[in-house]
Parts: structure tokens; sequence; C-alpha cells
């Protein structure tokens, strides 16, 4: 539902009322990458990015989805003791109280989801809306077509065997050392990747989730992250029979 600007920024603490008109007719306010200067605009917001001198708005109760590209290193998890980084302290801009779609291990790279909205996190997590995760990994040795029919049709691990997988090989060095597999699984078991390809004979070097439920990163810097466009989140809610 859409509201007077200034009433959405008094609102989320921005500023009173008076001075939120006095931000806006400065110029010192945009909405979706726009600067809005006239005190009639409308906005959602429940969908559109507000800024003041650059800062994000959070409002109050809104529902936050964000992409982030992870480095290695970092722990999928908003509070370890143990843990030497984070992800939360790639999106401290965020005030929102955000919390993982899941997990990728520490030393794996790539997209993770964020988000505030619990239902929508325990509806894709849960076995029975597991959506398509696809990872490129670089591993030790030449895999072969056989290695790839045992991927596809399930892997028999220490906690049973895998649900069958999308397995393509991308490339394979010339001196046969290593070989780069695409893999996409619909799983969330604990290292399973990793775990996969080394039960056909290859020890993972570098892991990549380069998608979620077909959501890419396009040209988010490592470290970076975006919110996920309207698009993105009606695919993630229709994935996981969120209406």
């Amino acid at each position: 539902m859409e509201e007077r600007l200034q009433k959405v920024l008094a609102a989320a603490g921005v500023a009173s009322r008076r001075k939120s008109e006095e931000l806006i007719t400065a110029g010192r306010v945009t909405v979706n990458g726009k600067i809005v200067n006239t005190l009639g605009a409308r906005v959602d917001p429940d969908s559109d990015e507000i800024k003041v001198e650059g800062r994000l708005v959070v409002i109050p109760h809104r529902k936050y989805y964000i992409l982030l590209n992870k480095p290695a290193g970092y722990t999928s998890t908003r509070f370890d003791r143990f843990a030497k980084k984070t992800v939360m302290e790639l999106v401290a801009d965020m005030s929102a109280s955000l919390h993982t779609v899941g997990r990728l291990d520490v030393d794996t790279e790539g997209l993770i989801i964020l988000t505030n909205d619990g239902d929508l996190t325990y509806k894709l997590t849960h076995p029975s809306h597991e959506v398509g995760k696809t990872y490129v990994a670089t591993v030790r040795g030449v895999v072969t077509d056989e290695d790839l029919k045992r991927l596809r049709e399930g892997v028999d691990l220490e906690d049973g065997v895998t649900a069958p997988a999308e397995a393509k090989l991308l490339e394979t060095s010339a001196d046969g050392r290593r070989s780069v597999v695409e893999l996409t699984i619909h799983e969330g078991r604990k290292r399973q990747v990793r775990r996969m390809l080394a039960a056909v004979g290859h020890k993972v070097e570098r892991l990549v989730r380069t998608k979620i439920d077909g959501i890419e990163a396009g040209d988010l810097p490592v470290g970076a992250w975006r919110h996920l466009t309207a698009e993105e989140i009606k695919r993630l809610k229709e994935a996981a029979g969120q209406n």
C-alpha cells in the first residue's frame, strides 16, 4: 500500500514529518535510485528502496530479501563465538534483523540469501521444498562420464543415498590434474557437494555456489550484496509454495 514519502520517513525514525519534508524538497531523498523532491510523492514501503543521503532507510515491519556473494572465510550464521568472521559483517549497513536461508560452508564461496521473513526461510529449507542450488567445483583429477553418471543417479553417503543431481563437466586441465564440474542439487545436507564429489574420487579444491533457484549474481562483486528483485522474490515464494 502506497503512503506519502514524508510519512514513511517519519515512521522509520529518520526525522520528524516536517524535517522529512525538508529533506525531500532539498533533493536528499532517493526512491529506487531516483531523486524525489516533491512532497506529493507516494511510495510503497514494502517494495521501494528509499535512501536519505545515500543511506538505506529501514522500514519497521518491512520484509527484506538480500542476495549476498559470500567470500571464503565467512561463517554463514548470525552469531558464532568461535567464528573469526560471519556473513553478518558483510551486511552490517542493514539495520534489519536478518538471518541466512540455509548455509554455506566457511570455505565455500558464492550466493546466499538473507531475510527477515521467517516463514519463507522455514519453507525454503524444509526437505519438501528444497530449491535447486547450482555449484561450480574445481576438483582434483579427471572427472569421467562414469563419475557424472553416479552423481546424476545418486551417491551413497554415510547419511544415505543422495537424490539425483544435475552434473556437467565444464573443463579438464591439459595435464589432467584438475577438472571443473557444475552440479545442481535439491537437498541441503551438510557439506553435501564436497562429500558427493569425494565419494566419486575427486577432492574439491574450490567450491562456488552460482545459482539459487535460477537466481544468479550477475555483476555482483564478491563480498557485496543487493536486494532481490520483485520477480526473484516471487520465484522463491512460488518454489516454497508460499502465496
